[in-house]
């Protein structure tokens, strides 16, 4: 049994490993669609867009079931309002700032869900992990002063992030309990692209220049379609991990997708964090670590202290 377990233990870390490696060209992809001059909200609506048109023939091969009760309508509804918020605050980050820089403010969410786990579900937080909150919440700042000299408000729009995609997240747990994770993806990305496209429709010529829409050219079709591609194939890599693997083990390797963003960064953008960004990083991956680390000693006591 302990052999099953490994063998099931090695596919999940290193699906979460090629999560970590992908999941940065969605970032690499939009900053290039929006550099390009794309707008932040055509960015976005493409992600819903190539990921709804790429994520169908999986289900419709896997045969799942695709009908939704009213219940699950409405949580799906959610979820993909969330993303879509998520993905547009991220992209109007990146479009400025440094990929490392943006990254490293949306870890703080993490804290955000422990907390929002506290106060929402009752989920026990003892005072180490709140501390560790509040050290990775100094962390952020680490990061976000600069960014807010250099780039004015615009800075906060990471943060903005994580706060949208810890509630998403919760809306995950509740109901990824009974909802195939392909299934869910589905919804989420229809539903999305319902809410982007009327949206830029309605605002076009309006003069909202992140929700104007501009006629692509060139590599900007590949821009757009990597937003879509790399989003919906880092994102099933992450969800069957987990599949194989709990949570608790691949957490920490999460954190190696900031490495990645720097790497990336520094060679297309040329791009490097200062060393008030560095020092940032590191109290942020640290704060995230102890809790994660806090995590696993709660849960081994409850299962030691169960009946």
């Amino acid at each position: 049994m302990a052999r099953s377990t490994q063998d099931r233990i090695l596919p999940g870390i290193l699906l979460m490993l090629a999560f970590c490696l992908l999941a940065p060209l969605l970032d690499v992809a939009s900053k290039l669609a929006a550099e390009g001059g794309i707008p932040v909200g055509q960015i976005t609506a493409a992600r819903f867009i190539v990921q709804s048109g790429l994520m169908l023939p999986v289900v419709l091969v896997l045969g799942l079931d695709m009908r939704l009760s009213g219940r699950a309508f409405g949580l799906m509804a959610l979820r993909a309002a969330l993303l879509v918020f998520s993905t547009f605050a991220f992209v109007s980050g990146i479009a400025v700032m440094p990929l490392a820089d943006a990254l490293a403010i949306v870890f703080v969410e993490p804290f955000i869900l422990l907390l929002l786990g506290r106060l929402i579900f009752g989920d026990h937080v003892g005072p180490r992990r709140i501390a560790a909150c509040g050290v990775g919440f100094a962390g952020a700042m680490l990061v976000i002063q600069p960014s807010l000299q250099a780039f004015g408000l615009i800075a906060l729009w990471p943060l903005c992030t994580a706060f949208s995609f810890a509630f998403y997240m919760l809306v995950t747990r509740s109901v990824s309990d009974w909802m195939h994770p392909v299934v869910m993806q589905v919804h989420t990305g229809w539903i999305g692209m319902a809410i982007c496209v009327p949206v830029l429709v309605l605002t076009h010529g309006a003069g909202i220049t992140a929700l104007e829409t501009v006629w692509p050219l060139g590599w900007q079709w590949l821009w757009l379609f990597g937003v879509g591609f790399w989003a919906a194939v880092s994102h099933m890599c992450m969800t069957y991990a987990l599949k194989f693997a709990p949570s608790a083990t691949l957490a920490p390797l999460h954190y190696s997708e900031i490495v990645v963003a720097v790497i990336l960064g520094y060679l297309i953008f040329d791009d490097l964090p200062n060393r008030m960004t560095w020092a940032g990083i590191a109290v942020i991956v640290a704060s995230g670590l102890y809790i994660i680390h806090r995590e696993r000693l709660a849960h081994l006591e409850a299962r030691v202290s169960a009946p």
